[in-house]
């Protein structure tokens, strides 16, 4: 044999030993990680997003070899709007309206639809028909007559008639139009971070189980209805003190099968994952954990709105000493709840929102960021700008994946083709 050939062999066997040198020293449950370790589907991800993902995966997951499983990495979720299509919390908000699905007597729900909300007009764009300024005191007391005919006569409350014979009524058609019309002037006016919290306070008197079956159903329902704008508007018959005023909202919802396979994906790879929502964390759970929709996340791994409960009943009070899920409550409570956990922050955020900003930007430990392409301005618009300079760039900080919002499915791009249009759109102008 030529002393080269020596040389050759005895290189290749040194490089065998230290293999299987690894091989021993590394623990069964390592070994069996990395062999199970999933990789990610390209579904429908905007290809330099999904190999941004890849390499974040590659580099922290189990295959790494710096990986510590000791000191394991994690990623959160936004559940709304990022993780599925629309919101599950404004769908419910809808099915309890149009089911009448309360708990309240009339002078509970007058009490609950005032909860923290200061007194006074909204904002300018939140008037009647004939231009007068919506006061709170105006439509409470609109909300209170229709609320009161509508629990003295459905069946499901304390009346006779059907669901379908009182939702055929103005006072229904009132109730709806103005219930929906206080929420979005609460948000507009006085921010979410006494909107998001509002809409919880009509569980008042519900048990969590009763929650999480409302819930279960709303998704149910919507998950089957057409992606649209409906638009209601309040009868002049009833005009009452606030006027005839006007609410549109976007029905439907839809699984994202991608975030689904990336929540698995990430698991299989030995990173955790948590969902931290604006919604109620009870509401979110059911979503999040159900196996029929696809998400599988162990219950204490979603993280949202807490409402106090007495005596097994939910109340109109927010948890006391727990921060709002919204904006820099986001990331108070990672920092309080999970970085309390692990001793250190999350290497992911992914999210939609300027409720969503904060989390994604305020901590230091946060490798990349995904924003699910809205075409928003703001905060987040400000994100995802920065996502459209790194686009082709090694190593982006900020990524941008696209979807349809008239089908509610992601499509290959970062661009977004916006309800109601046929154009994709990159960033909002």
């Amino acid at each position: 044999m030529s002393q080269v050939q020596t040389k050759h062999s005895q290189w290749w066997l040194t490089i065998l030993m230290v293999v299987a040198l690894f091989a021993v020293q590394m623990p069964a449950s390592a070994k069996d990680a990395v062999s199970d370790a999933q990789v990610l589907d390209k579904g429908k991800w905007a290809p330099a997003t999904y190999q941004a993902v890849n390499e974040l995966i590659t580099k922290h997951g189990v295959k790494s070899p710096s990986y510590n499983p000791d000191k394991k990495p994690y990623v959160v979720f936004d559940w709304d709007n990022t993780s599925i299509m629309n919101d599950t919390e404004e769908a419910l908000f809808v099915y309890q309206i149009n089911h009448l699905a309360y708990k309240l007597t009339p002078e509970e729900f007058g009490k609950v639809i005032r909860t923290n909300v200061p007194e006074g007009p909204f904002a300018d764009g939140y008037k009647s028909a004939d231009g007068k300024q919506v006061t709170l005191d105006a439509i409470a007391a609109d909300l209170e007559s229709d609320y009161k005919f509508l629990y003295e006569n459905y069946k499901g409350l304390k009346g006779t008639k059907s669901l379908e014979e009182v939702t055929a009524t103005e006072s229904f058609l009132d109730f709806r139009t103005k219930l929906f019309f206080l929420y979005e002037a609460i948000n507009e006016t006085h921010s979410t971070s006494i909107g998001y919290p509002w809409v919880l306070y009509l569980f008042t008197n519900m048990t969590v189980d009763e929650v999480h079956k409302l819930a279960e159903s709303s998704n149910d329902v919507a998950l089957g209805m057409a992606i649209q704008t409906e638009t209601w508007t309040s009868p002049k018959a009833l005009a009452g003190k606030a006027g005839v005023v006007t609410a549109s909202h976007t029905t439907g919802l839809r699984l994202t099968s991608e975030v689904g396979n990336l929540m698995n994906t990430f698991r299989s790879n030995g990173i955790d994952v948590y969902v931290v929502s604006a919604s109620l964390e009870d509401v979110v759970r059911v979503f999040a954990t159900l196996p029929k929709y696809g998400y599988n996340l162990p219950s204490e791994n979603v993280i949202g709105m807490r409402l106090a409960i007495e005596n097994g009943l939910i109340t109109n009070k927010y948890q006391a000493n727990y921060p709002i899920t919204v904006g820099h409550g986001k990331t108070e409570v990672i920092q309080s709840v999970l970085e309390k956990r692990y001793g250190h922050g999350p290497i992911f955020i992914a999210g939609d929102s300027n409720g969503d900003f904060e989390m994604m930007t305020e901590q230091k430990s946060v490798k990349l960021a995904l924003v699910v392409n809205r075409v928003k301005g703001g905060k987040i618009g400000q994100q995802a700008a920065k996502a459209a300079e790194q686009l082709g760039k090694n190593n982006p900080s900020v990524v941008l994946q696209g979807r349809d919002e008239n089908t509610g499915m992601w499509i290959p791009t970062e661009q977004t083709i916006k309800l109601g249009k046929s154009d994709p759109q990159l960033i909002s102008k």
